[in-house]
């Protein structure tokens, strides 16, 4: 079990809140939208008396985790905030998020921004659902079958159904746990991983056009015109960014969509350090996947040439055979 000294300030912090506002990062993910509905179901099931919201923004294919609720600026001033799985202040999802009485941060990410008075960072857990579940346990609190259903999404989500090297044993142990609640996981990986006929056009317009550099990077440009042409959105097109990733001699790769008046970079590894390089273009992530945004098409060079720098002394272990 995980050694965090806070979570008992946490705790206290908890049982004495009247109100508490869950909120996570902006453009959820499977973990943001697991942790954060998941907590909330955990907290109501031991405090029914409390108020406790869920706030922030939805993704469309991810509505069957749970809907957001509305709430008042002035619903904050007695509140408890919980954000999870947001490492900047910046991303998470909400204006009024830091506006609370108390401010506590839950999160896997690498502790670059300590915007709340009480934080738990751990990088060496696999997702912020991981993270919750383990708290679950230190905490003394119930789960049902609800809330380790969203717990097992946000772990199945972040660690990509357990096939990244950020699954480790204590992973595959609560996710045991979590499954013997009931959990139907079919359903979960029937929902999660669904896709329309746009989407599957589109991912072979992706594989069909994958570049990959002599230092073992690969990159894609999704632009408006091709979104235009499959009929599909951003986001769609952002979590097809591991189509690729089986490609032999592939040590790192990236995905830019354009989004509106920005273009979004998605960056995934095998080995080389890439969230250095994230960082550069005001974004930020784990060491293996990460996250960034650029003003121009212009831009994507300069990105792929830093990651260049980064794969080219990079050497698998091991090679298959």
């Amino acid at each position: 079990m995980a050694h965090w000294p806070e979570a008992t300030t946490i705790l206290k912090l908890i049982e004495a809140a009247d109100t508490i506002m869950i909120h996570r990062h902006v453009r959820p993910d499977p973990d943001a939208l697991g942790s954060q509905l998941g907590l909330k179901r955990m907290l109501e099931v031991a405090y029914p008396e409390k108020r406790i919201y869920v706030v922030g923004g939805i993704v469309r294919d991810l509505e069957f985790l749970g809907k957001m609720e509305h709430v008042e600026p002035d619903m904050y001033k007695e509140a408890l905030v919980i954000v999870l799985d947001t490492a900047n202040h910046e991303r998470i999802d909400g204006p009024h998020a830091l506006s609370g009485k108390t401010v506590v941060k839950i999160d896997h990410h690498p502790d670059e921004d300590a915007y709340a008075a009480h934080q738990i960072v751990d990088t060496t857990v696999s997702s912020t659902s991981e993270m919750v579940a383990e708290l679950a346990g230190m905490w003394g609190l119930a789960l049902d079958e609800a809330s380790a259903f969203l717990l097992f999404a946000g772990i199945v989500g972040d660690t990509g159904r357990f096939q990244f090297r950020n699954a480790t044993p204590r992973t595959f142990e609560i996710a045991a746990a979590l499954i013997k609640y009931g959990i139907d996981t079919n359903r979960l990986y029937r929902q999660m991983y669904k896709t329309n006929l746009a989407t599957l056009q589109l991912q072979g317009y992706v594989l069909q056009n994958v570049n990959v550099t002599e230092a073992g990077v690969g990159y894609v440009k999704i632009d408006a015109d091709v979104l235009r042409t499959f009929h599909a959105t951003p986001e769609a097109a952002s979590l097809l960014v591991n189509s690729f990733s089986g490609l032999e001699g592939l040590k790192c790769w990236v995905m830019f969509v354009e989004n509106k008046e920005e273009i979004r970079v998605r960056i995934r590894s095998k080995g080389p350090v890439i969230n250095d390089v994230a960082k550069r273009y005001r974004g930020g992530g784990h060491p293996m996947a990460a996250g960034a945004t650029i003003d121009k098409w212009e831009e994507m060079d300069e990105v792929i040439a830093a990651l260049d720098e980064v794969a080219a002394p990079f050497t698998f272990e091991t090679e298959e055979s």
